[in-house]
């Protein structure tokens, strides 16, 4: 079974304890597909999602959403200890920036 129109996120990552390629779908972080080639890893999880999501649509059971298809606003807060909010205060200040930019910035690397 394959899915018509998959947006779900996978990743394909060798594995050393295995000595095999091992798939995974991020959406769904309890199934996982072990294979001798990373192609094959990829197919393996992305027939098992469909699968799943297959049985969870006969049982009537909500189906995670891709997180490609989610809406992001752009804005999460983030909790630090106040030395380190003081220390990347003065880090903005000197560069001429605000905090919010040195972080953002930071992020994205």
């Amino acid at each position: 079974m394959q899915l018509k129109n998959d947006y779900y996120t996978y990743r394909v990552t060798w594995s050393a304890e295995d000595s095999e390629y091992l798939g995974v779908c991020v959406e769904f972080p309890s199934l996982s597909w072990l294979s001798a080639t990373p192609e094959a890893a990829l197919k393996g999880i992305r027939h098992i999602v469909a699968e799943v999501i297959e049985d969870m649509q006969e049982n009537g059971e909500v189906i995670p959403q891709p997180i490609a298809k989610k809406n992001y606003s752009g804005k999460f807060m983030v909790r630090v200890p106040p030395e380190v909010h003081r220390n990347l205060a003065i880090q903005a200040a000197e560069a001429g920036i605000s905090i919010n930019r040195l972080v953002s910035s930071r992020l994205s690397q």
